[in-house]
């Protein structure tokens, strides 16, 4: 089924939004004097963040609601995007926002990729999507976090560079980093569930069954 008017529309403001949070924190992050030398590396080191990768899996996954209905991995990616997005506006409201004196172009980008995008996505969510959510599809959702993690932990060991303090193996030992780990992938594995229920609970009942109902 092709994607309808509310969902090409909705989902065409989201990548807007998106991108343009990102090309400006890529433009942010060059200017910025850091941990690596080179613009290049500073731009490359965003995506060491799960902020800036549940906004680029909100970017892909809603290009693809552009032109279709995601299927197979595109499904996940999709669910991934929902759930990474959603945790990232939560976390950042609650425990983040307010740490870091932004203005300019920073907060510009901050505002869209913490605030903005999280909102869009979670009432695209509810509004606008097609209904496409399976429990094999919830299952498959906790990759993405794991491999996050996994990279994070991998690289971390080499260079040093963590980017939250739950994953700084060098300041609070692997063994505390699993347990958080863990949790993380609990919560992601619970916070998929519910959207999976709600997406479930959001599908129109076929047209002989609303009949009936009557």
């Amino acid at each position: 089924m092709p994607p309808t008017r509310l969902t090409r529309i909705w989902f065409g403001v989201t990548a807007l939004v998106v991108l343009t949070g990102l090309v400006t924190q890529a433009f942010v992050s060059a200017g910025l004097s850091g941990r690596y030398a080179s613009a290049g590396a500073r731009v490359a080191n965003m995506f060491a963040f799960f902020t800036i990768e549940s906004n680029l899996l909100v970017l892909i996954a809603a290009v693809v609601f552009l032109f279709g209905r995601p299927t197979g991995v595109l499904r996940v990616l999709w669910l991934d995007a929902l759930i990474g997005i959603t945790v990232t506006g939560v976390v950042y409201h609650v425990a983040l926002r307010g740490l870091a004196d932004l203005s300019g172009a920073a907060l510009v980008a901050d505002v869209l990729l913490h605030t903005i995008s999280p909102i869009i996505t979670v009432v695209g969510f509810l509004v606008a999507a097609p209904r496409v959510l399976k429990w094999n599809t919830v299952a498959w959702s906790v990759v993405w976090p794991l491999a996050w993690l996994a990279f994070t932990l991998i690289r971390g060991a080499q260079d040093g560079f963590y980017p939250y303090p739950f994953v700084n193996a060098a300041e609070l030992g692997y063994g505390r980093v699993a347990v958080n780990c863990a949790l993380v992938a609990v919560l992601f594995v619970a916070l998929a569930s519910v959207a999976k229920v709600i997406d479930g609970w959001l599908t129109p009942a076929p047209a002989e069954t609303r009949s009936a109902d009557r």
